[in-house]
């Protein structure tokens, strides 16, 4: 969603500069040409065509109701892009305390990317789930998965953390020599 809001968010900058320039245009152009309709926009027809349309109309409910599903669908996007943070156990009740998820991600590959036997790591959290995809090198111990799953929920069980995320860990073998 936040890559969404990326993306809508200069569009509607632009639309409302476009407006705003094309409004400036208008008004200077009714000041130095005040028997015109309009430069751009036909402000004069337009204006009697609203002025005799009616609320009951055909178009105008189904204008309304575009209009209000657009900015429903537009707060909920908003929304629904809120940032993540993953929440700590403060030192007070009256105290919040947050982390970034990429901070966390960044503790667990530390702690993982420690491990002889692992030649990469990548790593994702956010405040339900750490995902942990290793590369280990070809002669790793088969049970390196678990150890890694151990690393990584012994350092979750340091952590403040209000609620423990799920983890989850893959591993897969590299070829090469150490």
């Amino acid at each position: 969603m936040r890559a969404l809001l990326r993306v809508l968010a200069p569009l509607l900058g632009l639309a409302l500069a476009a407006a705003g320039v094309l409004v400036v245009i208008e008004v200077v152009a009714a000041w130095v040409l005040p028997d015109t309709e309009g430069l751009l926009v036909p402000w004069r027809p337009w204006g009697v065509t609203l002025a005799n349309l009616s609320w009951n109309e055909n178009p105008v409910p189904g204008i309304a109701i575009g209009v209000g599903v657009a900015g429903l669908l537009l707060i909920i996007v908003g929304l629904a892009a809120r940032r993540g943070d993953v929440r700590l156990e403060g030192p007070t009740t009256a105290m919040t305390v947050t982390t970034s998820p990429r901070v966390l991600a960044r503790l667990v590959g530390t702690r993982v990317r420690a491990s002889d036997d692992v030649l990469s790591a990548s790593v994702s959290a956010s405040a339900r789930r750490v995902g942990v995809t290793v590369v280990a090198w070809h002669d790793a111990p088969p049970d390196l998965r678990e150890v890694i799953v151990g690393r990584v929920k012994e350092l979750l069980d340091a952590l403040p953390l209000r609620r423990r995320p799920r983890v989850a860990v893959s591993v897969r073998e590299q070829e090469g020599v150490r």
